[in-house]
């Protein structure tokens, strides 16, 4: 890994430390974005920028101010611009008390580049008996809150998959621990909405726009019956899934998702900040 920007200055790894009492770190209270890089350019900063934005929004944090973050990440990627990277920015409470409770100090920033591998043609995933809440405070939001998605990924890796799907609280299909999820029905690509408690992803919404889906809400045993399965993230961008708990499906990819596939990748290396 290469510098790091943390509160205005880039920094090598040994430098670059955040106080023990920080309220990321203490409780989770923080948000984030990861984005794809290419080549030293990031994928679609300004769709996530506006996210980070809505996400501390939503956490009360206040925005974050876009121009400095904007300018951590060029000054990041220019120091070190990976083939193919991982943009991480994190914007938390800063210094607080150690409780729930909010300190006064400003907020944390930490913008840091590493080198990603491409993803696979084909994943296996598995569902898992927790459920996210829709309904809850943090629905929709990024934050740094993931210990429950750290252990759910962890079973999906004992089980030889890569990714690991939750209903929500009223048994519909939701998301995964870093993806949502599309699934083909009669020919038809779906995916949850919004109001079902996936975070609101952009590659699926680059996805809806330039390839169409229909938003609905889906029990989970669709996913014993579907067509075909498919993942879209910063990382993964359209991913097709093989193998779903025990369920193989037969073709992978098939022709809704190789198409998916195919206007994402056109249309991706068309527009770098679409």
């Amino acid at each position: 890994m290469g510098l790091i920007w943390l509160d205005g200055a880039l920094r090598d790894e040994d430098s670059a430390q955040v106080s023990v009492f920080d309220h990321g770190l203490t409780v989770g209270d923080g948000v984030f974005e990861t984005l794809k890089t290419v080549e030293g350019r990031p994928f679609a900063l300004t769709r996530h920028l506006d996210r980070l934005a809505a996400s501390a929004a939503g956490l009360g944090l206040g925005e974050p101010d876009r121009d400095e973050v904007t300018r951590a990440c060029r000054e990041v990627l220019a120091a070190e611009p990976l083939p193919l990277g991982r943009l991480r920015i994190t914007f938390t409470a800063g210094r607080s008390p150690l409780s729930s409770a909010r300190g006064h100090a400003r907020p944390t920033l930490v913008v840091a580049h590493g080198r990603a591998t491409r993803r696979p043609d084909t994943t296996a995933v598995i569902t898992v008996p927790w459920s996210r809440n829709e309904n809850g405070a943090l629905a929709g939001l990024k934050t740094t809150s993931y210990a429950e998605n750290v252990l759910a990924l962890a079973r999906a890796r004992q089980e030889a998959a890569s990714e690991a799907l939750f209903a929500n609280t009223a048994g519909h299909l939701c998301e995964g621990t870093g993806s949502n999820v599309f699934v083909v029905l009669d020919g038809e690509p779906h995916t949850p909405p919004l109001s079902a408690g996936p975070l609101a992803g952009i590659t699926r919404a680059l996805v809806l726009e330039w390839v169409g889906a229909k938003e609905t809400d889906l029990p989970m045993d669709v996913l014993e019956r579907a067509e075909e399965v498919f993942l879209t993230s910063s990382l993964r961008d359209v991913q097709a899934v093989r193998r779903v708990d025990g369920r193989d499906i037969p073709e992978v990819p098939g022709p809704v998702t190789e198409r998916a596939l195919r206007v994402f990748q056109e249309r991706s290396a068309a527009d770098i900040d679409p």
